[in-house]
């Protein structure tokens, strides 16, 4: 398993389909790779500009079954080669030293344990995805996880190409998954698997807070979150490509939820849908902050670890 060289503290982008309808793209899942790559590249140029230390495919809705829905499942590995491919480019043309992580979402409903498909459906899905992305990427992000099965099932094919690998749940209020799990029982389900970061994510940070604990608690090298600023979100809400956003959910107040992360013990942070490069600019500024009080480095790159 190849290792990660990350600062301590280790900060993500933020939101890509939010950030692509706030920029005039207002095109669902994998359309914007087609129809303006252009924009797609300058969300990343722009996330690592911002001081992002790892920033994130534009494969999270480049599914064989969304694709399939258009006629276009032949073009599920095509399309997540440009996935990869733009995000490489705004790395190249930035000229900052970032990692990539390949998205893995999920393949049947965000959101939706109830859509959730068994692991033997599941594991070819994730496989093809990942050898897609492989060649442009640094590790595997398996993200939006909405039960442990499909944690599982998304880690294990990304587990299976050799590299490293990190692993994100959602969840619903109260710091569980949206299957009613805790974190602690979805972090047992991946003994065994060499997964090196378990997080949580597109979640309100209300309910990243209590969650934050138990993923420290577990001892992994990387642990954190990455928050949405959308309304909650539950088994009734209608979930597509551009979801409503709280009003009391500024800059400022995300930064204020983000450092109580990163003083229950997250080293890892970031924002999820309805984040923008302002927000990842803001916790910049915090990261370096808490890194000049404790001595750990000040900029982006000081104070390496492997992870």
């Amino acid at each position: 398993m190849t290792e990660l060289s990350l600062p301590r503290i280790a900060l993500l982008d933020g939101g890509m389909g939010e950030e692509l309808v706030f920029r005039g793209v207002n095109l669902p899942w994998y359309e914007p790779l087609l129809a303006a790559p252009e924009v797609v590249r300058a969300v990343h140029a722009d996330y690592i500009a911002a001081g992002a230390d790892v920033i994130t495919t534009n494969s999270y809705g480049v599914t064989r079954r969304n694709l399939a829905g258009a006629g276009m499942g032949e073009r599920a590995a095509e399309l997540n080669r440009l996935a990869g491919r733009l995000a490489r480019e705004a790395r190249e043309e930035v000229g900052r030293d970032v990692l990539i992580a390949g998205s893995l979402p999920p393949q049947s409903g965000t959101y939706r344990p109830s859509q959730v498909a068994p692991a033997a459906k599941l594991e070819p899905l994730y496989r093809e995805q990942a050898e897609a992305l492989y060649d442009y990427i640094d590790l595997f992000l398996c993200e939006t996880m909405s039960t442990a099965a499909e944690a599982r099932a998304a880690a294990e094919a990304a587990c299976a190409t050799g590299k490293p690998v990190w692993v994100s749940w959602t969840l619903g209020e109260g710091g569980r998954l949206r299957s009613g799990e805790t974190v602690s029982e979805a972090a047992a389900a991946l003994e065994g698997l060499p997964v090196s970061g378990l997080l949580v994510n597109c979640a309100t940070p209300e309910s990243v807070t209590a969650a934050v604990p138990q993923l420290v608690a577990t001892g992994r090298p990387r642990g954190g979150a990455y928050a949405n600023t959308l309304l909650p979100i539950d088994e009734t809400t209608e979930v597509g490509w551009h979801m409503e956003i709280r009003r009391d959910l500024d800059i400022e107040r995300y930064a204020e939820h983000a450092a109580r992360w990163l003083a229950a013990g997250a080293n890892v942070v970031g924002g999820c849908c309805g984040t923008r490069p302002a927000h990842i600019a803001r916790l910049r500024l915090l990261i370096d902050q808490i890194s000049r009080a404790t001595g750990m480095g000040t900029a982006a790159h000081d104070g390496r670890t492997s992870s």
